[in-house]
This record gives C-alpha cells, structure tokens and sequence, in this order.
C-alpha cells in the first residue's frame, strides 16, 4: 500500500508541475522548428565541407 500512495503522490505532482508550464504558442514552435533545421543545414555543410578539404590534403600528403 505504500508504493501505490508513494506512484499516486509523484503522479499527483507530475500532474501540478505540468499546469505550471507555458508553452510556446504554434507560430514560435514552428520559428524555432525552422531556426534548428537552417542551423542544422549549415553546421553539416560546413562540416562536409571541412572533411572535403582535409580529404584534399590527405590525398595530397600520400603522393609525396
């Protein structure tokens, strides 16, 4: 019996600390959406980007 008061406790305030969130209106979840997938574009083409060039050297290094 003292599990199941102890789940219905942490469920009861689960349930409290969820009615004090504010969440993002739809309009800032999509701004937000968009911001992450621009900087994820960009983070991974400037990483394909670097691997480009150290592939450039490495190859160049192994002729010599």
């Amino acid at each position: 019996m003292k599990a199941i008061k102890k789940a219905v406790s942490y469920f009861r305030e689960v349930f409290d600390e969820m009615r004090k969130i504010t969440w993002p209106s739809r309009e800032a979840t999509i701004r937000y959406s968009i911001y992450v997938v621009i900087v994820s574009v960009a983070v991974g083409a400037f990483f394909a980007a670097l691997d480009f060039v150290f592939n450039l050297g490495l190859e160049q290094l192994l002729k010599v």
